[in-house]
């Protein structure tokens, strides 16, 4: 006897709609029920066009009872509250990045949803990256023996046009920047392919120090736009096995070459990056030589490969992300990326900005 589908709501209709929705519509095991917005002009078009439900009000949302699990994709100042209160509702949840502004808000709600046993999904969707999965398959599998050094690079230019408008990303308090935007993915795939980050050094800047405010002013931006970050790294959870790594993060840099990722190893040196500023997942290549021998490519094992693909690049990772967390709310089994994996990322986040507030 087949199971009715869960039922999903998605609250924030940038990314939300964009991809969240496109992927979840293409799943036979969710089905969207329901969108939420604050407000009503932007969310009544986005219900015309897609037949849904609509909301403003979040405790109307939460009492549905079609909505079993929520994808919260807002900017990141209201994410907690949202998902806090939803948790306390008994909704699983799929949570965009960063989780919340502080690590002790994510370790409340890792709390709440170990009480109320319910699923939390954190959308590291490079996880999900078949040529992600690839290098992460090889460097377990011992490719490049113990690594020496971890070189991460990723240097982009979406905030390099001085007239573009301030707002959410260009304020600390309201988690913008360069470390929410960028970093909570950099420091998840470290953590992921090598080990769990140690005590980080970093040096945070501000290039573009004002921006056009929408009343005609001009504001101040106080959220980095370059991180420059020193760690170290235990290798496989080895305490004993230190790896020293070295992360550069901009969203200024004006023909930036992209995301790269470089480890350099005893046995043999792996490259995993892309130059494509325009599709963080299209465009990405993987390169692999053993001991001094010229890198070749690398393609995915066919068990890794995307089953379906669109256009945009963002909504094949993010399908397999959501199919993941239906079967952890089908069976109960842990969710991973899940709470555990977004509290180290923000701790990693918040010592690089009080490392280099002091």
């Amino acid at each position: 006897m087949s199971r009715p589908p869960i039922g999903v709501a998605i609250a924030g209709l940038g990314f939300g709609e964009k991809v969240h929705l496109e992927a979840l519509s293409a799943h036979p095991g969710l089905q969207p029920v329901a969108l939420w917005h604050p407000r009503q002009e932007r969310l009544q078009k986005a219900v015309q066009q897609h037949g849904l439900t609509g909301y403003t009000s979040w405790d109307e949302l939460l009492n549905d009872p079609q909505i079993d699990a929520i994808v919260i994709a807002t900017p990141p100042e209201p994410r907690f509250e949202l998902a806090r209160r939803a948790l306390e509702a008994g909704k699983h949840l799929l949570l965009e990045k960063p989780v919340a502004l502080q690590a002790h808000e994510v370790s409340e709600l890792q709390r709440i949803a170990l009480r109320q046993q319910l699923s939390v999904a954190v959308d590291f969707e490079y996880r999900a990256v078949p040529l992600f999965m690839q290098a992460a398959r090889l460097l377990e599998g011992g490719a490049v023996g113990t690594p020496w050094l971890v070189k991460l690079d990723w240097l982009m230019s979406s905030r390099a046009d001085a007239s573009r408008p301030w707002n959410w990303y260009s304020q600390r308090e309201c988690g913008g920047g360069v470390l929410g935007a960028l970093g909570t993915h950099a420091f998840d795939m470290l953590a992921w392919l090598i080990g769990p980050i140690n005590s980080i050094q970093a040096v945070n800047h501000v290039s573009i120090k004002e921006r056009p405010h929408p009343d005609g002013t001009m504001a101040t931006v106080d959220a980095e736009d370059v991180s420059l970050i020193q760690t170290t790294l235990n290798w496989q959870g080895q305490c004993d096995h230190l790896i020293p790594a070295q992360v550069s993060l901009s969203s200024v840099a004006r023909n930036g070459r992209g995301c790269w990722i470089e480890v350099y190893g005893s046995d043999g040196t792996l490259r995993l990056g892309s130059s494509n500023q325009k599709d963080y997942v299209h465009g990405f290549g993987l390169w692999y030589g053993c001991g001094n021998e010229t890198l070749r490519a690398v393609s995915p094992d066919p068990d890794l490969v995307f089953h379906s693909t669109w256009s945009d690049g963002r909504i094949a990772p993010v399908a397999r992300i959501q199919d993941w967390w239906a079967e952890s709310i089908r069976s109960g089994k842990p969710m991973v990326p899940g709470l555990a994996e977004g509290l180290a990322s923000q701790m990693a986040c918040d010592q690089s900005i009080n490392s280099s507030a002091h």
